[in-house]
């Protein structure tokens, strides 16, 4: 196993640390590509249209030109939550992480340091305005570079989260992932954390079938 170490973010991590996260949720694209291939209207609509003018206009030229713009036009739909979210955070809790992260007592941002490179990331916010009578803290930005990951970087950021939260005396610790992030789901749930619901969040994800799901896991204090 490579040594590396977990230590709290600098501001002289924030460019690795942006480009470790860009890439990071720009390599679910293609799943989300081949997923949504596999829904009942992409097929329909794959096969249907070019059929259609096939038979309209009997040309083969036509249809096969139409259905490469049909595969283009859902590429670029799967593409488009992924960048989306990208675009969002690198405009709110990204810009300045030391400002959203490490201004607090009740919050902060780790990185996993190997080679003087940044390879492993993951914040931690207060949920606001938690279930009454309940002290809840958010998962946020969990990510590993790709050729670091089997060398249990991942559970080791999550279990910094986790100490963190029980040193602060939150009662849970909350976060959401998609359900194509598979690796990531079976990570939660070997660490404890439990499947507390699914939802789909916006029109994008209504259509392509791409719900969010939501963990929780319960810190022995709060139980």
């Amino acid at each position: 196993m490579s040594p590396y170490h977990i230590r709290k973010y600098q501001e002289s991590d924030h460019k690795q640390v942006l480009d470790l996260f860009s890439r990071g949720m720009e390599e679910y694209i293609p799943a989300t590509f081949y997923h949504m291939l596999m829904l009942p209207h992409s097929l329909l609509l794959l096969l249907g249209v070019p059929l259609s003018l096939l038979l309209v206009y009997n040309s083969w030229v036509l249809a096969i030109v139409c259905s490469f713009a049909l595969l283009l036009f859902l590429w670029l739909l799967a593409r488009y939550p992924w960048r989306q979210y990208v675009v969002t955070c690198l405009g709110t809790d990204m810009a300045d992480i030391t400002k959203s992260y490490l201004s607090g007592c009740g919050s902060c941002f780790w990185v996993a340091e190997h080679g003087g490179q940044v390879v492993g990331i993951v914040g931690a916010l207060p949920v606001r305005d938690p279930p009454l009578g309940r002290k809840q803290v958010q998962l946020f930005h969990l990510s590993v570079a790709l050729k670091h990951r089997g060398e249990g970087i991942a559970k080791a950021l999550v279990r910094t989260v986790l100490q963190f939260a029980q040193d602060q005396r939150y009662s849970e610790v909350v976060l959401d992932t998609s359900a194509l992030q598979h690796g990531a789901i079976a990570l939660y749930q070997h660490m404890g954390f439990q499947k507390t619901g699914e939802s789909l969040i916006g029109p994008i994800a209504r259509l392509v079938a791409f719900p969010t799901v939501h963990f929780m896991y319960y810190l022995p204090s709060g139980k």
